[in-house]
């Protein structure tokens, strides 16, 4: 059988990927992250750098990918830039098959963005390789309460929408602030799993996790958005 690859970034869409991947016996041999520099179309931002202390947590080995800057004045529009930055990650997953022999799958966290799962399937065919896509068209709602029931303890690291105000940066995803999400998707039109950018998490512990990710760490609010600064991250022992 052929290894499989996930795309991971240490947040809480790929994570779970990841775990139904592995419940499903699916044999994940590497996790690739990927390291943009600034803002990006395709990718999970925010604290990427923590995702070499979950890869340890976990048990399963890590490839970084730093592509170098995507911003968004490097390419004509989104789709080009979308283009361009699944390069990167493309060459490393051929590097991979070659070494192997192959890739049997890769594993994607995505939620409802045709605009990154048609890349990815696009690139998935061009490698031969099956696309596990667990969270795709699911109801935001029945994850959420898959994720908490699963054990999963998810961390907010930046917020980006109305009605998320600087009290949300460091928060615990748990089933009242899915409530207060709910509601904010009433008046606001927020995603309840972060879709839209809304917001980007972490995953700190989970049933795929030996040990729990501890953080030190300060927020940082600019106005109308904030992210979270992490000072220092280890993990329990």
């Amino acid at each position: 059988m052929q290894p499989w690859v996930s795309l991971f970034s240490g947040g809480k869409d790929s994570s779970w990927a990841l775990y139904r991947a592995l419940e499903e016996g699916h044999p994940v041999d590497r996790l690739v992250t990927v390291h943009p520099q600034g803002d990006s179309y395709m990718y999970h931002t925010p604290a990427t750098s923590l995702a070499a202390l979950a890869a340890e947590s976990i048990g399963i080995e890590l490839l970084d990918v730093h592509p170098g800057d995507f911003g968004a004045d490097d390419v004509a529009d989104s789709g080009a830039q979308g283009d361009a930055e699944l390069e990167p990650l493309e060459r490393a997953l051929e590097s991979l098959a070659a070494g192997w022999g192959g890739i049997g799958g890769v594993t994607a966290g995505a939620v409802e963005s045709d605009y990154q799962t048609s890349r990815i399937q696009g690139m998935c065919d061009r490698l031969g390789a099956d696309l596990f896509a667990p969270l795709w068209q699911r109801d935001p709602h029945e994850l959420a309460d898959a994720m908490l029931e699963a054990g999963f303890e998810i961390r907010l690291v930046q917020v980006a929408a109305h009605g998320l105000d600087e009290s949300w940066l460091g928060r615990t995803l748990d089933r009242e602030a899915v409530e207060e999400l709910t509601r904010l998707n009433e008046e606001y039109g927020v995603h309840v799993l972060g879709e839209g950018g809304e917001f980007e998490t972490l995953v700190v512990d989970g049933p795929h996790m030996d040990r729990r990710i501890e953080l030190e760490s300060e927020p940082v609010w600019e106005g109308t958005r904030g992210h979270l600064r992490i000072e220092d991250a280890w993990l329990a022992a």
